[in-house]
């Protein structure tokens, strides 16, 4: 099968590192013009720009701040054009244990769901805004296993956040479908990432190996070809649907 993404301009959020990165390249790679979201990190940023094939924009926004995520798609609509494709791939994993303060429980709670869920559905609602002018957009929202099988109590406000993406991302597609809006989820499992590698530091990797059923730890390599089939709209009829990439650690 070959996929082209040929004059589509598509969002990833949390593109400069991790999952992000390699769905940016391989959007690149098969034909779009992607838009790379960052906070704080503008040299990866800047080095994956000079790693993409296509014309790839580099475009900051703090998505722990709503008032600065308020907006941030009409900017873009502006300055590049519609956005076809929304990847929600950003995502913060505090570690918060049961034996905290509650104070300072609630203060990781709170900034977990402002970047995971908050500011997704701020995304999600702007990026609707815009598509329905052409009847046509593509939302690729990344939850996790742990929205549904749970998690470590210490991470039970990122089981949380991305729980909540499940019903944002189902209610999207089951009400916008005709309107030509399509939504999709993907659920990882554990993933080699920069994020995985400091809870494997905290855990072991013995832990993560034992939990699923392949031989190797999913690498961000293996989701994003399933992001670029979703944007390329050869899998339309999945919309409302969840992909699991979790090397059969979770099956339902």
């Amino acid at each position: 099968m070959n996929i082209s993404l040929k004059n589509q301009t598509i969002l990833v959020t949390g593109a400069s590192r991790g999952i992000g990165r390699a769905i940016a390249k391989q959007l690149s790679d098969s034909g779009a013009i992607v838009i790379i979201h960052f906070n704080r990190n503008i040299k990866e940023a800047e080095s994956l720009l000079n790693e993409l094939v296509n014309p790839a924009f580099l475009e900051p926004c703090d998505l722990s701040n709503t008032k600065e995520v308020i907006g941030y798609i009409p900017k873009l609509v502006a300055k590049y054009g519609p956005v076809t494709s929304l990847v929600n791939n950003a995502g913060i994993a505090k570690s918060a244990p049961d034996t905290l303060e509650t104070k300072e429980w609630v203060q990781i709670w709170d900034e977990t769901l402002a970047v995971n869920t908050t500011a997704l559905a701020i995304l999600c609602k702007e990026f609707v805004d815009q598509a329905l002018l052409n009847q046509q957009g593509r939302i690729i929202n990344i939850s996790s296993r742990a929205a549904f099988r749970g998690d470590t109590t210490d991470y039970i406000a990122y089981a949380a956040s991305k729980g909540a993406i499940i019903s944002i991302t189902r209610t999207i597609a089951r009400h916008y479908g005709k309107q030509g809006i399509k939504a999709f989820l993907i659920a990882p499992g554990f993933t080699r990432t920069d994020m995985a590698e400091e809870i494997l530091s905290e855990y072991g990797e013995g832990f993560a190996l034992n939990d699923i059923a392949l031989s190797e730890l999913t690498k961000p390599e293996d989701i994003s070809p399933m992001v670029t089939l979703l944007c390329s709209g050869l899998a339309d009829h999945a919309t409302g649907a969840t992909i699991d990439i979790n090397a059969g650690s979770y099956v339902h």
